[in-house]
């Protein structure tokens, strides 16, 4: 029962963003609420997740892994630094590191790429799914799920991304 609820807490969850990425609400004593805003990653914008990814490659050397793929092989070192917990839940930064490198997962596997939104909550990187206004928050993915003391299945959250993205993709054309 907990997994099929946690598996549609994940799904509502990437329902909820992509509806609210996808419309504009108003009312008529309300201005609308703007779109995100896309644009492609600045070098530094690079340099900060490649600093990211280099915190994730090193973590990684205590079990004989000094590179990062940024790819579906990386998916066992990364679930064994989850695991291991590596990091712990007050380490936000390198848990979002974390989520940077599951994200290059969700890249390679996934028409998703890398790119910088700006939204009412700010600017941050996002994985935005081709063309489309819904985006897949991987840098949060992992951190908001260890910090709330909940388990972290990686294969399992990139299968649950795929399955939401496919289903929802006839939505956003």
């Amino acid at each position: 029962m907990f997994i099929l609820a946690h598996r549609n807490s994940i799904e509502i969850g990437i329902l909820i963003v992509a509806l609210l990425s996808s419309a504009s609400f108003s009312q008529s004593n309300r201005k609308p609420v703007p779109g995100p805003r896309f644009q492609e990653l600045s070098q530094d914008d690079k340099a900060r997740l490649d600093g990211q990814r280099a915190i994730v490659a090193t973590a990684a050397k205590r079990y004989g892994k000094g590179t990062l793929s940024r790819t579906r092989t990386d998916l066992p070192v990364l679930q064994k630094l989850i695991d291991d917990r590596v990091f712990n839940k007050s380490q936000t930064y390198e848990l979002q590191s974390l989520g940077v490198a599951f994200g290059d997962v969700l890249s390679s596997e996934l028409p998703l790429q890398w790119v910088m939104v700006t939204d009412e909550y700010g600017t941050d990187p996002t994985l935005r799914f081709k063309e489309t206004t819904l985006q897949v928050n991987a840098l949060t993915m992992i951190s908001k799920r260890i910090e709330k003391d909940e388990t972290v299945d990686l294969a399992k959250l990139l299968r649950i991304t795929r399955e939401q993205l496919l289903r929802l993709e006839p939505r956003m054309r």
